[in-house]
């Protein structure tokens, strides 16, 4: 079983940064997409950034520009690196992984509150 951790959400004012950290169980190497949604309450959870075994990156057009999605080989953690915060991106992040062999993971989540 992937076990996923995240970490790094809080409070933060309009226009700043966060940085969420994800850290899994197993090698990077093993899963095929590696990446980052959120969830606002009463809602669909939403793609966030995904990042695929490939190389490539893909961003939600609400946050192309804003946020950086990256990878530590070496710490088996992911990173999402969240600037110019907007009160729309208040929700629940929550880290997910595909392995290679199969199944979909996810963390328990992060909350990340922007306050105008």
């Amino acid at each position: 079983q992937v076990q996923l951790v995240e970490s790094g959400g809080g409070l933060v004012q309009v226009g700043g940064s966060l940085r969420l950290s994800c850290a899994m169980s197993e090698s990077v190497f093993s899963f095929a997409m590696m990446g980052w949604y959120r969830q606002e309450p009463g809602k669909q959870r939403e793609k966030v950034a995904e990042m695929f075994r490939t190389g490539s990156t893909q961003y939600a057009d609400s946050v192309k520009g804003r946020f950086t999605a990256s990878r530590d080989f070496a710490k088996n953690t992911i990173y999402l690196q969240m600037d110019s915060l907007q009160p729309d991106d208040t929700a629940v992040y929550y880290c997910t992984t595909v392995a290679v062999k199969g199944g979909q993971y996810w963390g328990r989540g992060t909350q990340v509150t922007v306050s105008s």
